[in-house]
Order: C-alpha cells, then sequence, then structure tokens
C-alpha cells in the first residue's frame, strides 16, 4: 500500500474512481487510479474521521449520510490525512478526471460533485440499474453503453487512444486476481480457519485499489501459499474453534483490533463476510470486456434486492458452515445495512440460525458503543456455543 501511494506523480494523469466502478477502463488509458473510499477507511481505522466529520456537517451536510463522505471532505478541508503519517504524502493526489458508479448509493456522486467544483475537473458517472434481483440483458447492456460513453473523455483527458487490446488485458488482470482473493476467502472454509473476517479487511487492500495489475496477483498468490500451509498445519488464530460465525455489512474500522482479539479471546471465528466477498468479480471476460465489466459492477451484493440477498445469504452460510450471523447496522451507511427491512428474521426463520443485530458505524464510532457491543457478542457467542452442545447431545 505504500508503493501504490508513492506511486501518484503529477508528471501522470490522474483518474479518481469509486471503490466498485471502472477501474479497468481508467487503468487501460495509463490513468493512476485512486479511490477516495479507501482514504475514508483509513480515516476511520486511524480514528481520524471523528476529528474532520464537523467540517463536513459545517458545510450543511447531513451528520447521518455516509461517514466516508464526511470524514474524506471534512480531512480535505482541514488538511489533514492519514498518508501523511503512514506514506510520507502531505495531500491526497489531485485529480484529472473523476468517474463515480452509483452502483453503491447516491453519496458517491454528491461526494465526487463536490471534488469536482474544488477542482474544477471533468467528472462523469455510471448510473446503474438498483436493487436488482436477477441480472438481465438489458441491465447489462445499458451499463455496458454507460462504460463505453465515458471512452472520449478518457482519451482527452489522458492524450491516449483508446486500445481494445489493452482493456481486455486489464481486465483479464483484474479476473486474475479476483479469483485469487476468491481462494483466499474460501479459505475460511476449513476448520480450524486460518484467516479472519477482521485479517481479510486489511488484507482486501490491494483487490480495491490494484486490481488490473501484476502487483495484486503476485500479493495474492503469496497469501494464499501461507494460508494453505498454515491449513496444512491446522494453524488457526483461535485455540479452539467453538463457533463460526459471519459478519454482514461493513467493518468497523475503528475498532478492527478490539473486536477481532474478543473473537479470539471467546474462541469463535468470524469466518466469513458479505463486505469482503463484494470484490469477487469471477465474471470477468477479457474476450467481453465491457459486457463483463458492466455485468460485475452491476451484480454486486450491495446492489441486490432483498430476496436475493436472503438467497446469497443462505448459500453462503451453508457453504462456510456457519453457526451464527451478526449483522451490523452502520448508522451512515443506509445502503450496506441489510437489518432495516426484516432480513435478519426471515432469515432466522428460514435457516433456525442465530442473529443478532449490532449498532455503530464505518467510520463515526459516536454511534458505536464499545460496553454494549461486548456485552451483546459475548453473549451470542456463549449462546451459539451452548446450542452447539444441545445438537450434539441430542445427535
Amino acid at each position: 500500500m505504500k508503493d501504490y501511494f508513492q506511486s501518484f506523480n503529477v508528471s501522470k494523469k490522474i483518474a479518481w474512481c469509486t471503490s466498485v466502478g471502472p477501474a479497468e477502463l481508467l487503468r487501460s488509458f495509463g490513468f493512476q487510479v485512486y479511490f477516495p473510499e479507501n482514504h475514508g477507511a483509513l480515516l476511520g481505522a486511524t480514528r481520524l474521521a471523528g476529528e474532520n466529520i464537523p467540517a463536513t456537517i459545517n458545510l450543511g451536510y447531513s451528520g447521518d449520510i455516509c461517514s466516508y463522505l464526511t470524514s474524506d471532505i471534512g480531512a480535505y478541508l482541514n488538511k489533514q490525512t492519514p498518508l501523511l503519517a503512514h506514506y510520507g504524502l502531505n495531500s491526497i493526489p489531485k485529480p484529472d478526471l473523476i468517474v463515480y458508479n452509483t452502483n453503491q448509493c447516491r453519496e458517491v456522486q454528491d461526494w465526487f460533485n463536490f471534488y469536482a467544483r474544488e477542482f474544477n475537473c471533468p467528472i462523469v458517472g455510471i448510473f446503474s440499474p438498483r436493487h436488482i434481483d436477477e441480472m438481465n440483458l438489458e441491465m447489462v447492456t445499458a451499463v455496458a453503453e454507460q462504460f463505453k460513453a465515458i471512452i472520449p473523455i478518457c482519451e482527452k483527458t489522458s492524450g491516449v487512444d483508446f486500445d481494445i487490446d489493452r482493456f481486455s488485458e486489464v481486465i483479464r488482470l483484474s479476473r486474475e486476481s479476483a479469483e485469487l482473493w476468491k481462494l483466499v476467502l474460501d479459505t475460511g472454509k476449513n476448520s480450524p480457519c486460518p484467516l479472519s473476517f477482521f485479517d481479510a479487511s486489511i488484507h482486501m487492500g490491494p483487490i480495491v485499489v490494484l486490481r488490473g495489475t501484476k502487483i495484486a496477483i503476485e500479493y495474492y498468490q503469496v497469501l494464499l501459499r501461507e494460508l494453505q500451509h498454515k491449513i496444512s498445519l491446522k494453524q488457526s488464530p483461535v485455540i479452539q474453534e467453538d463457533s463460526r460465525i459471519y459478519w454482514d455489512g461493513m467493518p468497523i474500522w475503528g475498532k478492527l483490533r478490539s473486536l477481532s482479539n474478543l473473537f479470539v479471546q471467546n474462541n469463535s471465528m468470524v469466518v466469513a463476510s458479505t463486505y469482503c466477498s463484494s470484490w469477487i468479480f469471477d465474471s470477468f471476460d477479457e474476450n467481453s470486456p465491457f459486457e463483463s465489466s458492466a455485468f460485475a459492477y452491476t451484480n454486486i451484493f450491495i446492489n441486490r434486492s432483498e430476496n436475493a440477498k436472503l438467497r446469497l445469504l443462505k448459500q453462503w452460510v451453508e457453504m462456510f458452515r456457519i453457526d451464527g450471523v451478526i449483522f451490523h447496522d452502520a448508522k451512515t451507511c443506509f445502503n450496506n445495512s441489510n437489518s432495516r427491512f426484516g432480513l435478519p428474521q426471515l432469515f432466522h426463520e428460514i435457516t433456525d440460525i442465530p442473529v443478532l443485530i449490532i449498532e455503530g458505524d464505518l467510520c463515526d464510532l459516536r454511534f458505536y458503543s464499545e460496553g454494549q457491543t461486548t456485552t451483546k457478542l459475548e453473549t451470542f457467542i456463549e449462546q451459539l456455543k451452548f446450542q452447539k452442545v444441545l445438537n450434539q447431545n441430542a445427535g
């Protein structure tokens, strides 16, 4: 990550992109690609978000919209960034072009438009169909055409003509890194599990900011070998895996370490998550780069209907042999909190798998209660252990 951030060079054109946006198309023009959402996560993980959110609220932004947005804009206004302490950068990279995709939420449009005005640079958006049950050809075609419509502005800004072969090659690299990332996450199917959700939230960095590069592929090849070695030795962060848990929703970035420690201390492993799985783009196809990109970026979990999410959750809990599911209700992330329309209750009714809803946020820790959350999680873990003993005795 240090090499990635220090690679930004004012002599090269820089494009900003949403985390699940057309990074491959931008890379094919030679742009260095920067992801503001990654900066938001860094602000959350370094606990600088709370210092910067008020500056954005003072501009008239609501305090209950995406805390990536409010912390990131606030950090810009306050001239404060974790990139300085960790990577030696005094400021975020200045964009020559900004591209966003509303497949995640509407906030990215408002967020990125702020910077387009601030830096007086061109901005273009992709508007995906939302809350879909199943993808169809019409949806793929509509989004693919929007991808193609970006080409002229990319050519004008970069000074580089579009090359379909180069685009296909970047898609191939993204597919290979995504396939490796899936294999990394699939190690969670093993018991004991060598990789927790909290570990994966850190290791996902390259698939977010470096997909479409050989670096990401090499990184996950090394990581996968290490995990396979741990599996062969039956090594795990926990001494005894008493329960296997699935995490739905955003990470609580400022509490990754304390939450990881809590589960380890209670011999419980969070072995899989919807969040980390959101960057498994196994539908990329270099032979149809536009259509496969459109499908991959529209079919993400956050952009699916409640019924589709229910079907996917059922598949994943069976695949990873889950004992219980935690739903994180992130107070400033409406789109990626799946506990607000009765989904946890319906899931439990259908599967009989215990569920727990915890309240918090991705960056704004004012919405998070350490004591209350610890009590709820430890009680939930004890209930899972007790239920497992009852099931064993009944068997």
